[in-house]
């Protein structure tokens, strides 16, 4: 599992994964057994997953799946649009549930995104561009 993914997974969900390697193990393989099993992309099924995860209004999966479309890319209107066109199949109440859930997710990592080139800002100084001469 990777370490990023430990940042934000529940301790319920750890703990039950430590206490029962045996099954996580074989739930690892089958996942990989599923990602393996047809042609789509890793972006094609992390947007499937976050449509699955809004139907079944799951609110850990929803975030889990926002979380995870960021790192691999995925943009916020595109993250969004895979919630918003769940409507018709799961429901409004569901899936304005998903936005907004998704929405805190979004809005927590572009806050510490800024947080982050603030503080790089702040060590570094502004961004230059040019060729560094002075013009003066």
């Amino acid at each position: 599992m990777p370490e990023r993914d430990r940042d934000y997974l529940p301790r319920v969900y750890l703990d039950l994964r430590a206490e029962h390697p045996g099954i996580a193990e074989a739930y690892d393989k089958i996942g990989d057994a599923c990602r393996h099993a047809g042609p789509l992309d890793e972006r094609e099924q992390r947007l499937v997953k976050l449509g699955i995860a809004v139907g079944l209004s799951s609110e850990g999966g929803v975030r889990s799946h926002v979380r995870r479309g960021l790192v691999e890319g995925l943009t916020r209107a595109e993250l969004l649009h895979a919630i918003v066109i769940a409507v018709p199949t799961a429901g409004f109440p569901a899936t304005a549930a998903a936005y907004r859930w998704a929405c805190q997710v979004l809005d927590r990592e572009a806050d510490e995104s800024a947080q982050e080139a603030g503080v790089k800002q702040a060590i570094h100084g502004p961004a230059r561009s040019g060729s560094g001469r002075s013009d003066a």
